[in-house]
């Protein structure tokens, strides 16, 4: 069963989440993509817990259940800082687990370090080289429903347009996890509008960016573990060859029948990868 906690950001923000497992064992802490909630992990975490893992899944800022920031600061670099300040409270060095802005949270954060805040490092569907096209249609979707839906109906058919390799759920009451009912009835993603504001097709483009993380996956040291999913539109096969080359003690693994979002897409399958990969550390 999982637990509520949450942790505290240097500039004030509180993040909430869930835990699973004995907080005595190893700590594995699992961050969400961009536009999703720690309700993406729910599965994964339980089997990590089974697997002898505390794991402790997190609304990022500006999602799901925790403080959005009152100026909109949702730069890459708040939310390195913001892992940076969760692993502090941890009090041990967790695995990082991270899908899309997570991983790239959790990248540069490890790269900031002074010492190894991580014991490694899970990367999903995200390196240092995106396609623009993934990216285009991600930002589409994000902005595609500015005024929200008038029922969850609605925001699956949404959900359906935009991953239509996957088998649309019966009951959509699920949806009520990554959505918010507002006083005028509609359903919103549960996350801050700002958020999306200044990001674009730019940032495939932006040397700066990729300078940093091509610098952070050159300097990487702990176990690292990059999971793509073979549909994906966001990581190619290319730009997994790409981070390889940058980081060549990574290991790789290929999610069949699964796109951007491999945790959703292929929960069982990407699940048994991570633990494989773990399983692969303990001595």
């Amino acid at each position: 069963m999982a637990a509520p906690t949450e942790f505290h950001t240097s500039d004030g923000l509180t993040l909430r989440g869930d835990v699973w497992g004995d907080p005595t064992d190893p700590p594995a802490l699992l961050l969400h993509g961009g536009g999703q909630t720690r309700h993406a992990w729910s599965g994964t975490a339980a089997s990590l817990a089974a697997e002898g893992y505390y794991a402790i899944a997190l609304d990022q800022r500006g999602h799901g259940e925790s403080d959005w920031h009152p100026e909109g600061h949702y730069a890459f670099d708040f939310y390195a800082r913001d892992v940076q300040d969760i692993v502090q409270q941890i009090g041990r060095a967790p695995v990082l687990v991270g899908a899309s802005l997570g991983g790239i949270a959790s990248l540069i954060a490890c790269h900031r370090s002074e010492e190894d805040i991580a014991t490694g490092l899970v990367l999903v569907d995200i390196a240092t080289q995106m396609e623009r096209g993934g990216l285009v249609r991600i930002f589409e979707f994000m902005r595609g429903a500015p005024d929200g839906f008038a029922s969850l109906d609605d925001a699956a058919e949404a959900v359906a347009a935009y991953q239509p390799h996957r088998e649309r759920p019966p009951d959509t009451r699920g949806l009520e996890k990554n959505l918010r009912r507002g006083d005028d009835g509609r359903w919103r993603w549960h996350w801050d509008p700002r958020f999306i504001e200044h990001r674009g097709p730019h940032l495939v483009e932006d040397p700066t960016r990729r300078t940093l993380l091509d610098d952070a996956a050159r300097a990487l040291r702990i176990p690292t573990l990059l999971v793509r999913g073979r549909m994906s539109d966001v990581l190619s096969a290319e730009g997994a060859q790409a981070f390889l080359a940058l980081a060549p003690h990574a290991k790789l693994a290929d999610i069949t029948n699964a796109g951007h979002m491999v945790a959703g897409d292929r929960n069982d399958i990407f699940t048994e990868a991570v633990l494989d990969f773990l399983r692969g550390q303990k001595v």
